[in-house]
């Protein structure tokens, strides 16, 4: 039997890929700090072993056996400081790469489109896996670290030291997210949402279950070896869309309210400087680049992965994103 282990199994894709493994019939171990808090997992049928990215034996252990490793764990968000990132992506993906190293194991590494930071991303052609990665601002950390933790694992590939890919999402949805989800519906349950330009933009947004189909698909193709594929267009959302659905989800009504691009801009701007007065510095470089997230369209191309590796996402988002809302509005009754 194929046996793979997977790190951050109790987070939102290492779930999904938990799942889908365990569907196509592999053995699956799941590495988590604390077992009793992860029952659920053992419950779906996965060997639940203890470790921490910290710690290089608890690490070997698990991987004893596995020909595979998703590398899932990572410290995600806006706040936080860079030793943090460090701590998490960088430092625990380098000690992924020498455990899996010395266990045989292949490699698949989620990263993140954030690798390409605001600069590179939005230009007159798609954002495709050959775009040159721009320079980062100082304080994007999570940014920073995904793509230093990403260059860990293809350069070690490229030195012959393990067979190793990586996968890049944009935002994720799905049941267990406990990001996107809850910060849209805080706000929708309010009533009202806003809309930057009328919410016509198409959203840069995938679904778990695609993101767990594409690193599967990579683990399977031989020549994914070496290489990063884009998981960034399952089916086109608008922001609008987002809202109504979700709305659906926790089965009540918002109305969206449309404000300016202009007006947002501005808005954003100031809130970004008064960030910086208050020297919350990774916020006030962040903060004026949100406005682009909600009224431009989706720059990614996902197209290496669709002709490659056959990625085909499933899950519809009328039916998705209902779902994910639906199951964030009963985890808080």
């Amino acid at each position: 039997m194929t046996r793979a282990l997977v790190t951050g199994a109790t987070g939102l894709v290492g779930s999904y890929i938990v799942d889908r493994l365990l569907a196509d019939g592999w053995g699956v171990r799941a590495l988590v700090r604390d077992p009793a808090s992860a029952t659920w997992l053992g419950a779906a049928g996965a060997e639940l072993a203890r470790g921490d990215l910290a710690d290089p034996d608890s690490l070997r252990a698990a991987m004893a056996g596995c020909d595979t490793v998703f590398h899932c764990a990572a410290l995600i968000g806006a706040s936080g400081d860079w030793a943090s990132f460090q701590h998490a992506n960088i430092d625990g993906t380098r000690a992924v790469v020498d455990a899996a190293s010395a266990a045989g194991a292949r490699l698949v590494h989620t990263s993140s489109v954030a690798v390409y930071g605001s600069a590179a991303r939005y230009r007159s052609a798609p954002t495709d896996e050959d775009t040159p990665l721009a320079p980062l601002p100082e304080h994007s950390y999570y940014a920073r670290s995904k793509r230093e933790a990403e260059q860990i694992v293809l350069d070690a590939h490229a030195m012959g030291e393990l067979w190793a890919t990586a996968i890049r999402p944009p935002m994720i949805y799905g049941k267990r997210d406990r990001q996107l989800v809850p910060r849209f519906a805080r706000v929708m349950r309010t009533g009202f949402f806003p809309l930057f330009g009328g919410g016509r933009s198409i959203f840069s947004l995938v679904h778990a279950s695609a993101v767990a189909d594409g690193a599967v698909r990579a683990a399977r193709h031989d020549a994914a070896g070496g290489r990063a594929f884009n998981l960034a267009n399952d089916f086109p959302v608008t922001v609008a869309n987002m809202v109504q659905l979700g709305a659906n989800g926790l089965d009540r009504r918002v109305r969206g309210v449309s404000i300016p691009t202009a007006a947002a801009r501005a808005s954003f701007s100031a809130l970004g400087a008064l960030a910086g007065l208050a020297n919350q510095k990774a916020m006030a470089e962040q903060l004026p680049g949100t406005v682009d997230t909600f009224t431009r369209d989706n720059p990614f191309t996902s197209e290496r992965a669709r002709c490659e590796l056959g990625w085909t996402p499933t899950m519809r988002p009328e039916v998705g994103i209902p779902e994910a809302f639906a199951w964030w509005r009963e985890q808080r009754a």
